[in-house]
C-alpha cells in the first residue's frame, strides 16, 4: 500500500506525494501520521518494516519521505486520548498536545467524514473523493477540530463532531502481477471470486473490473445496499454481484451464508478481528499470515504464509491433483483385486482347479499393491485440472462411471488371466504350468496397468515414462515376479518353467490392458471430467 495523492481542502487538485511536498501537505500528512497506530521501521539497506494495517504504515512513510520521523512527531505532539477504529464508524480519533492546545485529530472513509465536518468545502471534496475513486485510489479523510479539556472517557458523539476538513490522502495498493493469472484461473476452474473489502465502492469496482474480478454483467453494491436486502432478495442476486464495498462483520456473515445456501462450498479470507465470524461460518477459513491478527488466525481453518492470492489458487491446483490421485489408486487396486476374486471364482466353478495359490496371490499382492500403488499416488497435477468444475458436495469417489469402469477392469483381468490358465495347463499339460502362467499374466497386467490409471488422456498424450517414481516402482515390481518366475525361488511358490512360445502369448496378454483402455479414452468411454 503506497500513499500517492494528497488533496487540499480549497486546492483544485490533487498534489503528488514527493519528497518535498507543500507546507500545506506536510501538516496533513503531520496529523494523519500522529493519528496512526501502526508503525515502519527503516533499516539502513533501503528495507522497510511494517507493522499493523497497511493504510497506516502507507501515511507514515509518506511523512517520512517528508523528514517527519514517527517516533519524533509522537514526542513533539504526545497522544492524550483515542478512540480507536471499529468497522462501524470507519473511524479513528485521537486527541494530541499540539503547540499547547488540545487537537483533536480524525481520520476514515470520507463518506462517514463527510457530515461530521462544519468547515470545509464538503462537495468539492466529494467530486475529489469520486475521482481519486475511480483511479483505483484507497482514500481516506482527515479533519480536526481544537478542544478546551480532554474527556476523562472520550466518546465518538462528543470528539469525532464539529470539524474541520484539513483534506484527503490517496493510497493505491496495486495488484501483485499474478493476482489477475490467479482469478483467470480460478474463473476457469469454475471457481467465482468475489470481493468484500471496506473500501470506497468505486475504488473497488475499479480495483475489481482491473483484476477480471467485476465482468460485464455482475454487480457492485455497498454494505448499505445490502442490509437492504432481505434474505430471499439476497439468495435471488448473490451469484451476480462481485464486489461488496464499505462492508461490516454481520454483512460478511451474510454473504457466506448466502453462498452457502446455494449449495456451493465457500472459501473465506481476512485479517481482521472482524474477519473472525465470517472466516469461522466459511467452509474454508483462510486467514492471513503476515498480517492477520491472531483472532483471524484462531478462527480460520488454514493461514496464507504469504498473503497471496495466488497461493490460494495454487491449494485449489494441488487439492484437485491429490483428490485425482487417490481416485486413481483406489480405481486401480478395487479393479485389480476384483479380477483375482473373480478368476479364482469362476475357475473353481468351472473347472473345479485353482488358477492360483494362496502363496502366488499373496506375491501378487504384494507386488502391485505396494510400490506400483504409492507411485501412482505421487502422479504429478495434471495440466488441465484447474479446466474442470468443482464437485458437487455429495458426489462420491466412483462417480462419473468409475465404479462401472472398476468392475469391468477387474473382469478384463479375470479373462485375460483364464485365457492364460488353459492355454499354459493345455500346453504343459500340467496345473502348474497353468498357474504359472495365470501367474505370469496376472502380475505383470496388473503392473502395466498402472500406467494406463495415470490419466484420463491418453498414456501416449502425457509421456509414457513422465512419472518417475512410477518407472522405478514397475522396475522393481517386474524384478520381483522375474524372481519367482525364473529361479528357483519359484519351486517355494509351486511355478515351473514354461515353453517359450508361452512367454510370447503372456507379453501379448499382459499388453491387451493398454489397447483396451487407450481404444476406451479414444471413444470417449472413458470421459475426462468437465
Amino acid at each position: 500500500m503506497t500513499l500517492t495523492k494528497v488533496w487540499l481542502d480549497g486546492s483544485d487538485k490533487p498534489e503528488d506525494i514527493s519528497s518535498q511536498n507543500s507546507a500545506a501537505a506536510r501538516q496533513l500528512l503531520c496529523c494523519g501520521a500522529l493519528c496512526c497506530d501502526g508503525s515502519v521501521t527503516f533499516h539502513p539497506d533501503g528495507k522497510e518494516q511494517h507493522i499493523g494495517d497497511p493504510t497506516e504504515t502507507s501515511i507514515i512513510v509518506a511523512a517520512h519521505k517528508n523528514g517527519m520521523e514517527q517516533e519524533q512527531l509522537n514526542q513533539e505532539y504526545p497522544r492524550l486520548a483515542e478512540i480507536p477504529f471499529d468497522s462501524g464508524r470507519k473511524l479513528m480519533t485521537s486527541v494530541n498536545r499540539i503547540d499547547g492546545k488540545n487537537i483533536v485529530i480524525v481520520k476514515g472513509a470520507f463518506d462517514m467524514m463527510a457530515s461530521r465536518c462544519v468547515k470545509g468545502d464538503i462537495e468539492a471534496a466529494k467530486r475529489m473523493n469520486e475521482q481519486m475513486s475511480r483511479n483505483a485510489l484507497r482514500v481516506l479523510a482527515v479533519g480536526y477540530k481544537e478542544i478546551a479539556e480532554v474527556p476523562a472517557e472520550p466518546t465518538s458523539e462528543e470528539l469525532e463532531n464539529g470539524l474541520t476538513l484539513l483534506g484527503l490522502v490517496g493510497m493505491i495498493d496495486p495488484p501483485r502481477p499474478e493476482a489477475k493469472a490467479a482469478v483467470a484461473t480460478c474463473r476457469r476452474a469454475g471457481i467465482k471470486p468475489v470481493m468484500i473489502t471496506g473500501d470506497h465502492v468505486v475504488t473497488a469496482s475499479a480495483i475489481a473490473g482491473e483484476l477480471g474480478i467485476l465482468e460485464e454483467g455482475d454487480r457492485a453494491i455497498t454494505g448499505a445496499e445490502l442490509d437492504a436486502m432481505t434474505d430471499e432478495q439476497l439468495d435471488k442476486e448473490v451469484e451476480h454481484i462481485s464486489v461488496y464495498a464499505r462492508v461490516s462483520p454481520e454483512n460478511k456473515i451474510r454473504i457466506v451464508k448466502a453462498w452457502q445456501r446455494k449449495g456451493q462450498v465457500v472459501s473465506m479470507t481476512g485479517d481482521g478481528v472482524n474477519d473472525a465470524p465470517a472466516l469461522k461460518a466459511a467452509d474454508i477459513g483462510c486467514a492471513m499470515g503476515i498480517t492477520g491478527t491472531d483472532v483471524a488466525k484462531g478462527a480460520a481453518d488454514m493461514t496464507l504464509t504469504d498473503d497471496n492470492f495466488a497461493t490460494i489458487v495454487d491449494a485449489v491446483r494441488e487439492g484437485r491433483g491429490i483428490y485425482a490421485n487417490i481416485r486413481k489408486v483406489v480405481g486401480f487396486l478395487l479393479g485389480t483385486n476384483i479380477g483375482e476374486v473373480i478368476t479364482v471364482f469362476a475357475a473353481m466353478l468351472l473347472w473345479h482347479k485353482t488358477p492360483l495359490l494362496s502363496m502366488q496371490l499373496l506375491w501378487i499382492n504384494l507386488v502391485t499393491d505396494s510400490l506400483p500403488a504409492i507411485a501412482l499416488g505421487m502422479e504429478p497435477v495434471e495440466s488441465d485440472v484447474m479446466d474442470h468444475k468443482p464437485k458437487p458436495k455429495d458426489e462420491g469417489i466412483f462417480a462419473h462411471g468409475l465404479g462401472l469402469r472398476v468392475v469391468l477392469q477387474g473382469l478384463m483381468f479375470a479373462i485375460l488371466t483364464l485365457t492364460g490358465f488353459v492355454v499354459g495347463e493345455k500346453v504343459t499339460g500340467t496345473l502348474a504350468g497353468g498357474q504359472t502362467m495365470a501367474f505370469l499374466v496376472l502380475s505383470l497386467s496388473q503392473i502395466v496397468q498402472t500406467y494406463n490409471m495415470r490419466s484420463e488422456h491418453s498414456l501416449f498424450k502425457i509421456g509414457l515414462f513422465s512419472n518417475h517414481k512410477l518407472n522405478w516402482a514397475v522396475l522393481a515390481s517386474i524384478i520381483l515376479v522375474c524372481l519367482v518366475l525364473f529361479t528357483p525361488v519359484g519351486i517355494a511358490f509351486g511355478l515351473v518353467i514354461l515353453p517359450g512360445k508361452l512367454y510370447l502369448l503372456g507379453l501379448g496378454l499382459i499388453l491387451v490392458p493398454v489397447l483396451v483402455m487407450e481404444f476406451s479414452k479414444a471413444c470417449g468411454l472413458i470421459k475426462h471430467q468437465r
